[in-house]
């Protein structure tokens, strides 16, 4: 029984690994956001060609230059979200397995525990039944967390989409 909560403590480092990971790329995931939304904001600015001096008029295709160099910025930045999202993707995927083989640890030992086995306490340590429903409970939150920033990237994206779309068409009438 001692064993198998070894077991369970060299899972449950691994999983603290991967939530230390996580937040690594939780926080730079919202940096990446909020940079991505300053972009999205200078670019209203950036179209106007009255917020250029008058001295900067003159300069050929500057305008141009600038947005371009923007939406560069911005297709990097999305490309790295999507690289982070990916690795997000991977740590749920991780918490999945540990959770899994946990629970098959339990299942598929070389003999099957009975109930109160696996209500058993070792010294302070935590019951088996605590360590597989802890190691559901990690996988559950961070698969709904990874959900949500996924949402948040696609509405981002949509934002995007559809100020580039407002802008392109107001470029068009323009041209009218």
């Amino acid at each position: 029984m001692e064993a198998m909560v070894k077991k369970y403590q060299q899972r449950f480092r691994k999983v603290r690994d991967e939530m230390e990971t996580w937040a690594e790329l939780q926080s730079l995931l919202t940096s990446q956001f909020r940079n991505a939304s300053s972009i999205i904001q200078r670019l209203q600015v950036l179209q106007d060609s009255n917020n250029y001096g008058e001295g900067l008029r003159g300069v050929a295709h500057l305008q141009e230059a600038v947005l371009l160099k923007q939406m560069e910025s911005l297709q990097k930045l999305l490309l790295s979200m999507n690289n982070n999202l990916d690795q997000f993707h991977g740590i749920v995927l991780s918490l999945g397995r540990i959770h899994r083989d946990g629970r098959q640890m339990i299942k598929g030992g070389s003999s099957q525990l009975s109930f109160k086995q696996l209500q058993q306490r070792v010294g302070v340590k935590p019951s088996l039944a605590d360590c597989v429903d802890g190691l559901m409970l990690l996988q559950d939150m961070h698969c709904s967390e990874y959900l949500f920033v996924v949402l948040g990237t696609v509405v981002l994206k949509i934002i995007i989409v559809s100020k580039l779309e407002v802008e392109a068409s107001h470029e068009f009438l323009a041209e009218l």
